[in-house]
């Protein structure tokens, strides 16, 4: 891996440069902090740098976005944190915001704007999708994945909340790969369970815990990769393989990871 494929600045260090960026990478908690979605956050960056992407993060200046504070009922915490986001962005001028978390997502372009927050927010696969529409990104046909069965999991925030469904299908067939659907999927998909904050409380009574359930459909469709878009369903689907005692058999991987290990990056 080279440094120059990792290589990411700060905003802080364009600003010094008198310089500008195209779009500021919000990392966010899971990709900064989760060793696991770190990997989906170098995966990123290999593909923007590898596609000419003028970005930079926010490193040490980035904050929560305050979602799992006001799902949790705790409106003031969200909205000290989400004010002092802002506060960030427009220090810097910020006008497009990328990342690879739809919580992120959906609270940056649905939920910020109340508070003043006003920019251009993309989810990763949707501008990776522009990336290729408008040729600045483009693939080798299949490479490792040319025919291997994927099945793709929706995130709640991706899918019904934003209406995203077919930018990460698009990315996996334009790997040559052989997508299979599970019977609950799009606008009819079954939550992980992660959700709503529930990634940070004890289950609630049931007879069998939601991504176990997820993972079973999953696995039903007979896929060598499960896909996700999700820092935290990748957490919810790699446990629920793991139960399943499948984790040598069928790999989880984010959409991002697939096309960086597709192009070798």
């Amino acid at each position: 891996m080279s440094q120059e494929a990792l290589k990411v600045r700060t905003m802080a260090e364009v600003a010094a440069a008198g310089e500008s960026v195209e779009v500021l990478f919000w990392v966010g908690c899971a990709g900064s902090f989760d060793q696991r979605a770190q990997k989906i956050t170098k995966a990123f960056v290999k593909i923007l740098n590898h596609a000419g992407v003028s970005f930079a993060v926010l490193g040490e200046e980035e904050s929560c976005t305050g979602d799992p504070a006001r799902r949790a009922g705790n409106e003031f915490l969200f909205q000290m944190m989400a004010l002092q986001n802002i506060q960030t962005f427009d220090s810097y001028g910020v006008k497009k915001i990328v990342t690879a978390c739809p919580h992120c997502f959906n609270m940056l372009k649905n939920e910020y704007p109340e508070l003043g927050g006003n920019y251009e927010v993309l989810h990763h696969t949707a501008f990776l999708q522009s990336l290729i529409d408008e040729g600045r990104l483009k693939l080798k046909d299949g490479g490792k994945f040319k025919g291997q069965r994927i099945t793709f999991h929706d995130s709640c925030y991706l899918g019904r909340a934003n209406g995203i469904y077919e930018a990460p299908r698009e990315l996996i067939r334009k790997l040559d790969a052989e997508l299979v659907e599970m019977k609950r999927c799009k606008s009819s998909g079954l939550c992980c369970g992660a959700g709503g904050a529930q990634m940070w409380k004890e289950d609630e009574p049931g007879n069998k815990r939601i991504n176990i359930e997820r993972s079973e459909e999953a696995l039903g469709t007979r896929p060598g990769v499960i896909a996700s878009a999700c820092p935290f369903c990748m957490t919810m689907l790699s446990d629920g393989v793991k139960n399943k005692e499948k984790e040598e058999e069928v790999a989880v991987k984010d959409v991002a990871e697939l096309i960086a290990e597709a192009e070798d990056l």
